[in-house]
């Protein structure tokens, strides 16, 4: 699997986007899959930065997305 670099709302729906393309979803499918709206789901795919972040994460959960942070290196 690959792995990305996430630093905008907006990398993160282009990759949201994909992935349900991947697994032949609408968004119709995918919000129902996920329990959130169509207008929701479409907002993430979006880069919408004012979605909440708990559904966020929880579509992310849903679609086998895993989100990892990376800490700065300190000295």
């Amino acid at each position: 699997m690959d792995n990305f670099s996430i630093t905008t709302v907006q990398d993160l729906g282009v990759h949201i986007r994909q992935i349900r393309k991947k697994a032949g979803l609408t968004q119709a499918n995918a919000a129902g899959l996920c329990g959130v709206s169509i207008p929701f789901f479409n907002a993430i795919e979006n880069g919408k930065g004012t979605a909440q972040f708990n559904k966020v994460l929880h579509v992310c959960q849903q679609l086998g997305i895993k989100l990892e942070v990376k800490l700065p290196e300190v000295d």
